[in-house]
Parts: structure tokens; sequence; C-alpha cells
């Protein structure tokens, strides 16, 4: 079987079976897109093969043009894509791909990949940054960029780990703006959301009680109301939120704190793919 020739070491110190990744990622896009599965979408080849592709590609962590020359050597990984030594996809068909997918395909391969998992009904709340400042110095003054880093909120299950939802934004907006969005998209799955201070407001609280959703929220200072707020929380499971600091942790070990992109809007994909690379990544065969 195929294996990275760079290994990386996530916290749950496992390493996966390359073939098995992509026998995953094959089964789980097609799910995902259903009937747009296969439906072509740069250079001829079907959407599923190309969406695949950049799960390999971020996984195995090489660039567009590498990704055609590691095909070449990998005959196991050629048959899962159906894909023949002759007729492979250019590395710039690979790179207009991504443009052309858009963002709901990510986020439709997050939700499922998400759903392999248990389901606790009980969420952490909580945001994290990623780098964007990998390109060259070049291209940031040619196009203007001054924000260094992008915020990403995201909504994990606190008992399988995994990412249900991400948000992602440049211009950083308060936690209390974004937490309720997050939630408001999942709150038919949801019993209790567990979030720190950062997002604590009433117009939050009464936002997201008004979804029959338990808010689990700390309050800030050392007042009897506070203390009495956050000392039933933690009776209710508050302590379990430093699991979405847990999956934060997992993902940026194993697949990086930065992203490669170079356009914002290829940043917002490439977060979201990373989440459910994550959430792929314990399904399966390890090495």
């Amino acid at each position: 079987r195929s294996r990275r020739t760079k290994p990386r070491k996530s916290i749950l110190s496992m390493e996966v079976d390359l073939l098995d990744f992509v026998e995953q990622c094959r089964r789980l896009v097609k799910q995902a897109l259903g009937k747009h599965a296969g439906e072509p979408a740069s250079g001829g080849f079907a959407r599923w093969k190309h969406v695949v592709l950049h799960c390999f590609r971020l996984e195995d962590a090489h660039s567009y043009r590498e990704t055609p020359n590691r095909l070449n050597y990998m005959a196991e990984i050629r048959n899962v894509l159906g894909l023949d030594r002759d007729d492979l996809p250019d590395y710039s068909t690979i790179y207009k791909s991504f443009d052309r997918l858009k963002m709901w395909v990510w986020r439709a391969l997050l939700r499922v990949s998400a759903q392999q998992h248990p389901q606790s009904g009980h969420a952490a709340l909580d945001s994290t940054f990623f780098d964007r400042r990998r390109a060259s110095s070049y291209f940031r003054q040619r196009a203007g960029r001054t924000i260094q880093t992008l915020k990403v909120t995201t909504l994990t299950d606190v008992e399988s780990l995994a990412v249900l939802d991400v948000h992602i934004a440049a211009r950083w907006k308060h936690d209390t703006k974004t937490g309720p969005q997050v939630v408001r998209r999942n709150a038919d799955d949801l019993q209790s959301v567990a979030a720190d201070n950062g997002f604590q407001d009433w117009h939050t609280e009464y936002e997201i009680a008004a979804h029959d959703v338990e808010y689990l929220v700390h309050y800030r200072g050392s007042s009897a109301n506070a203390a009495a707020n956050n000392a039933l929380n933690r009776a209710k499971g508050y302590s379990q939120r430093w699991m979405a600091e847990t999956s934060y942790s997992t993902t940026k070990r194993s697949l990086g704190d930065a992203v490669r992109a170079l356009g914002w809007y290829r940043q917002f994909r490439e977060i979201v793919l990373m989440f459910a690379i994550t959430n792929i990544e314990p399904l399966c065969e390890p090495l």
C-alpha cells in the first residue's frame, strides 16, 4: 500500500494508510455530492475525482504540480480514482477545479464526514486562527493584503471530536455574532452547546435558547450570579468544552496551522477541507 513520504503525527499518534484514506474519501465524496458526483468539473474528469484529488493532495502534503507526478507512481491510488497512467489530469486542471468547485461542495463533505461519527447532541463552540502569510511578500503587496490571520469558529461534538460546522472570517467578527450563526445552522441536531465567556451576552443566550438548545456559557467576573451559573454549567458538562481545542490541535498538527492558497475564497475552502480530512482520518486503517 502507498504511504506518506513525510509522516506527520497528530496528538492521537495515528498515521493513516493513504490508500484506505483515498478509498474512504471516494465513498464519502460520492455520498456528499449525490447526483452531482459524476458531473464533469474540469478537463472532462468527474467532479468526485477532483474532490478526492484535493483531499489526497492536502493529506499527502504536496503541491498541485506534484500531484500528477505522485499519481504516476501510485497504481493503487489511480485504480481507486479510475485514472489511467497515460490520462492523468494536468496540474493546471487540478488547480482550476479548486476555483470551480463551490463552497457547498466542501461543506457537504464536512457534513457527511461528521455524520460517520456518533452524534451525542452535545457540542463545543470555540474559535481559533489560521495563518495566511505563507504566500510570497510580492503577492501580498500586489494583492494589497493586510489581514494576516483568518478567524475560524467551529462546532465540535464533545464525544466523537467530529467537527460539525465551520465559520471563517477575514474581518474578525465578535464571537457573539458568529456563535449564534453556527448554532442556528445545526440547532435541529443539538441538545446543548458549551462556550467560553467570549460568546456570552444576553442577545446570544436568548437567540440560542429560542432554538431549544441549552447554552452552557461561562460568565465573566466573580459575582454571585456568575459563580452560580458557572458552577451549574460545570455540573452539566461544561468542562467538555476543551474538546474543541483538541480538534484544533489535531488538525494543525496533522495538516498545519497555515493556509497555502492565495485567494481568500480558496483559503476558506481549504480550511473547510482541512476539518473534513480531520473527520475522515479516524475512519481509516492505522499504519
